[in-house]
């Protein structure tokens, strides 16, 4: 779940939406302004301007449910790539787990916790805000109890909630098998996500309409989710005690960067269908290459322009070590969003890593494991 509109940052974490949060957005702007209505009393522009003002704090709630857990994250040493703001509400995009059962526990109880102040702040502001058919105290008393009703929902313990990685840092701290207890609390949020499928549905067919659906939706979210969270503690286990010298290509297609680019299509990239390419210089590795880099210059260019001034040099280039541990080269694959990662020893080159090779490993593995 990326961001694909950029925000900004707060606390050096980037905000951002998904294209599905303008879909909730339209829908809770469009329930409150039904039920602002009632208040006869309040004109057609007052009805808007509130439902818009509550819409919008609304969703400044979520992202602080979000920065409680990203900030508790970056407090105890584990990064926090960026926050998106989606249709089922908000992620935060943590770049690992933490390595004790307790960090887990209070990374994930701190959200809902946050949402339960912001609730119970708001119903007590309501009071000062004018008498029950003002638009402030309505504001107040809407958020006041959506974001309670939000910390209610987010401690259901259904993992990935924030309810279910709550269950998981309990079973962890009992069993001290991280993997073990992921299962299990994921096997309870696959249950969880179930049953919101079936109410949904049968909310929806009783006459509930898109209400209904949005509760199947949000099971079948929870569902999908859980089934990742297995997939990725059996990946754990799996890749415990294997290094990248277990999966890495010895033998890895080089280039000489004096080559022009034209050259270089026509007798590498076409002829051997190579992805990418070791950039070779008088001193040993000086970068990579892919099509992706020669896209980038103007075809008229090609019989002008060398490698060299193509490549990635190599100090902007992620290199592993044979003995590092394949969990750990996933993990940087994933951070810097490549396909390949060259393995070096004593400054020489000795293979690479390939995604495509990696993800081969891990089917076979994992199809033998079952």
């Amino acid at each position: 779940m990326k961001s694909q509109i950029k925000l900004g940052r707060i606390f050096g974490i980037r905000i951002g939406l998904h294209y599905s949060w303008f879909l909730i957005a339209f829908l809770i702007v469009g329930s409150l302004i039904g039920q602002f209505r009632i208040h006869q009393g309040w004109s057609a522009a007052t009805v808007l301007a509130m439902a818009l003002a509550t819409g919008i704090l609304f969703f400044v709630s979520l992202l602080l449910h979000e920065l409680s857990h990203s900030i508790f994250a970056k407090s105890h040493g584990v990064a926090v790539r960026e926050i998106t703001l989606f249709a089922l509400g908000g992620i935060s995009q943590i770049e690992k787990n933490p390595s004790r059962a307790r960090d887990e526990f209070w990374m994930a109880f701190v959200g809902p916790l946050s949402s339960a102040v912001i609730g119970v702040v708001c119903w007590l502001l309501r009071h000062i805000a004018g008498a029950p058919s003002s638009p402030g105290y309505t504001m107040l008393s809407w958020l006041g109890y959506i974001n309670v009703a939000l910390a209610v929902f987010n401690m259901i313990p259904g993992y990935p909630l924030d309810g279910g990685r709550v269950l998981r840092a309990i079973l962890w701290w009992r069993s001290g098998n991280v993997e073990r207890s992921t299962r299990r609390a994921a096997r309870v949020g696959q249950g969880v996500g179930g049953v919101f499928i079936g109410l949904g549905l049968l909310n929806f067919f009783m006459g509930a309409g898109l209400s209904g659906l949005w509760i199947a939706f949000i099971g079948w979210f929870l569902l999908q989710a859980a089934g990742e969270s297995i997939l990725e503690a059996g990946l754990t286990q799996t890749l415990r005690g294997t290094t990248v010298a277990d999966v890495m290509t010895p033998d890895c297609s080089t280039v000489d960067g004096n080559l022009s680019v034209e050259e270089f299509v026509e007798t590498k990239l076409l002829q051997t269908g190579d992805r990418f390419f070791l950039v070779m210089g008088q001193s040993g590795l000086a970068g990579l290459v892919t099509a992706h880099e020669v896209k980038t210059v103007n075809k008229a260019r090609w019989p002008f322009t060398k490698v060299f001034d193509i490549m990635r040099p190599i100090d902007e280039i992620r290199v592993v070590q044979p003995e590092t541990p394949l969990r750990t080269a996933l993990e940087m694959m994933g951070r810097a969003n490549v396909n390949q990662l060259p393995v070096m020893k004593d400054h020489h080159v000795r293979g690479v890593l390939t995604r495509a090779r990696l993800l081969g490993f891990l089917h076979n593995r994992l199809e033998l494991h079952h």
